[in-house]
């Protein structure tokens, strides 16, 4: 019979204190050693289980397909796109939501202006043309108190508040703010905005 020494006393002492001989169950020892062995089929990750190729190529495949939908996120956008968002009913409506939930209380629901400016008529502060207004939306006016929205909101509301605006030029709001800044050029995106649906930002 095999001489068990578990719960028995060791010989040795530290500092006149002793101690039992308790080995861990072996049970436990062999899921230790089991995890131990599943590390590299882990890494390996053969079926996109793990942290492996596969999840990698998952996550870029993902941000690849994100980027082609939002410009924002790939650095690029153009007065082509920003007008073909106008132009996109949906869009405009969910800009309309983020535009009354953040953008009303200085601007008026109808754009006219309040605190901000006057989002309807032909003068422009911070530039006339649609990418302008992604421009000062996203980095916002903070020595006026206009929040970087470009941190608070999502891309696509992002997109769908330039759309929206886009669409208050012209609109001729009762009792509108007086005009501000310098009056829309040629090169902005008032002058074709009966065409296009696409006035300029402030």
């Amino acid at each position: 019979m095999a001489d068990n020494k578990q719960d028995h006393l060791l010989e040795h002492s530290y500092d006149g204190i002793q101690e039992y001989d308790n080995p861990l169950p072996t049970w436990w020892k062999w899921v230790f050693y089991a995890t131990i062995l599943v590390v590299p089929i882990y890494l390996w990750d053969p079926m996109g289980i793990g942290v492996g190729p596969g999840k990698v190529k998952a996550y870029e495949e993902q941000m690849a397909a994100f980027n082609a939908a939002h410009p924002k996120s790939a650095g690029t956008y153009t007065d082509d796109q920003l007008v073909a968002f106008a132009k996109d009913p949906a869009k405009v409506e969910a800009g309309k939501v983020v535009f009354t939930s953040y953008c009303a209380a200085c601007h008026r629901p109808d754009g006219g202006g309040m605190i901000g400016p006057n989002l309807t008529d032909d003068f422009w502060i911070h530039g006339g043309k649609p990418t302008d207004i992604m421009k000062t939306v996203v980095d916002g006016v903070l020595a006026k108190g206009m929040p970087n929205w470009g941190k608070v909101l999502k891309p696509d509301q992002i997109e769908g508040a330039v759309a929206y605006v886009q669409t208050l030029h012209g609109t001729n709001p009762p009792n509108p703010k007086e005009p501000q800044g310098v009056q829309a050029g040629a090169d902005s995106a008032a002058a074709p905005a009966a065409a296009a649906t696409t006035p300029p930002a402030k």
